[in-house]
């Protein structure tokens, strides 16, 4: 009889044997053919991580989740990685975090003021709104997508607590504007960093990876975004104190800080005090915080250990089909905004944003660019203030606005993005760039 060893080896070279003549069967890009915004570009590493995981049969987060949170961390160059359920996931998880007793009087409560913007996706904000407090909105700007930092101080007031903010499409927003605000006032910052990773900012001491800058960064591994794992995200920090809290809220709220299958690692399982509980009550089942189960199986974390190894190069192509539609759009500026980036800003692109000028209508070079083949995306909720999730609250006390919100109810209307992700090949480019000319122009 085989050994198991042996035949999980043979399982192994079938996985790669399969995946060599998937590689085969593909055809090449022909023009007219459907260029989605995204696409998930993997190997048979990926299919033999998930089949090694599908064996141990752990199930849930297990040592492929130790291995990511610990190779993770590594990458963007930070303490503590809490892998989550999903990208909104993490947005629910790093905002709560904030809202800890342990925080003291930096904890934020209901009632207290967050700054936001409107254009963006709707779980950067769902947090704030269903815990009570308020999301203070702000606009953005026109080529860039991201918070005009010139309407923080407008925007502040004796109840802000937080600024929390999308890197919109992999595009850093003004982390040195932020960030200094931030600490002038003595506010939160968590980066929604889930479409931007592998970008960078220099905040005036050399490049950092977005996301690590704040006290709080949020990733998702949907399939659409830099790294997938199907569903997954994290939320990161390099504090210890956020992180104790992270963990607990994560994993039920629990006190106890062993890892799933480990008991009394701490040599105090039942000899502590704790609330009203008697004393000696079991660790593992004290509950510091009203928390959530938002763990992710280790079949996810497995494909996201070898996604890993990847996202460097995965980020450099995303640069690399960015500039090439830059470049080979630009003349159209009277037709189109083309998008921009900050000066000390390295962003790792998610898509190509266009706003077309006045005269134009979005709608109508969208549906030109659909027809041949090329799939187009809304920037997100547009204006989530305009969508239906508001209409039980528009208009009332539960969220201010400062100033206009011009640019985002333009966003609404002219706004629109292609893909830039790594599977997409010269020829998919070059046919993008003569389908967008054509559009415009026709429009």
């Amino acid at each position: 009889m085989r050994t198991k060893e042996e035949i999980r080896e043979e399982m192994m070279a079938l996985v790669q044997e399969y995946t060599d003549v998937e590689q085969v069967e593909k055809t090449p890009f022909r023009p007219g053919q459907r260029i989605p915004y995204c696409s998930r570009v993997y190997d048979a590493q990926e299919r033999m991580n998930l089949v090694d995981a599908a064996l141990d049969f752990w199930l849930t987060s297990g040592r492929f989740c130790e291995e990511f949170e610990r190779e993770f961390a590594k990458y963007l160059g930070v303490e503590h990685v809490a892998v989550v359920n999903s990208g909104s996931s993490a947005n629910l998880l790093a905002f709560m975090t904030l809202t800890s007793p342990l925080l003291g009087e930096r904890a934020i409560r209901p009632g207290d003021e967050v700054i936001c913007v409107a254009a963006a996706f709707p779980t950067t904000v769902t947090p704030i709104l269903q815990y009570g407090a308020v999301p203070v909105f702000v606009d953005v700007k026109l080529g860039t997508y991201n918070i005009d930092v010139s309407m923080l101080e407008q925007a502040l007031s004796a109840k802000t607590k937080c600024i929390f903010l999308a890197h919109s499409l992999g595009n850093p927003f003004d982390l040195k504007a932020v960030k200094d605000f931030c600490d002038k006032h003595d506010l939160w910052l968590i980066e929604d960093n889930c479409d931007a990773l592998g970008a960078e900012f220099d905040m005036g001491y050399g490049f950092q990876k977005t996301g690590t800058i704040g006290d709080l960064g949020t990733s998702s591994f949907y399939p659409a975004h830099h790294l997938t794992m199907g569903e997954g995200g994290a939320v990161y920090t390099n504090n210890d104190l956020l992180s104790r809290i992270m963990f607990s809220m994560r994993d039920w709220g629990r006190d106890c800080v062993c890892p799933p299958g480990k008991d009394n690692t701490c040599g105090h399982r039942f000899d502590g005090q704790y609330g009203e509980m008697p004393k000696g009550y079991d660790h593992k089942y004290v509950y510091s915080h009203l928390g959530y189960n938002l763990k992710i199986t280790d079949m996810q974390a497995a494909i996201g250990c070898a996604q890993l190894k990847k996202v460097p190069g995965f980020v450099q192509r995303r640069r690399e089909n960015w500039q090439k539609l830059k470049d080979g759009l630009a003349g159209l500026e009277d037709k189109l905004v083309l998008p921009y980036y900050e000066d000390n800003a390295k962003p790792s692109w998610f898509g190509f944003l266009m706003t077309v000028q006045e005269g134009l209508s979005r709608d109508a070079v969208v549906q030109y660019i659909e027809n041949k083949g090329v799939q187009t995306r809304m920037l997100f909720s547009g204006s989530i203030l305009r969508q239906p999730c508001f209409d039980h609250i528009r208009g009332t006390d539960a969220y201010r606005v400062v100033g206009s919100l011009a640019n985002t109810d333009r966003i609404v209307t002219d706004t629109f993005w292609v893909g830039v992700y790594p599977g997409m090949t010269d020829p998919m480019i070059d046919y993008m760039v003569k389908t967008i000319r054509a559009a415009v122009e026709k429009a």
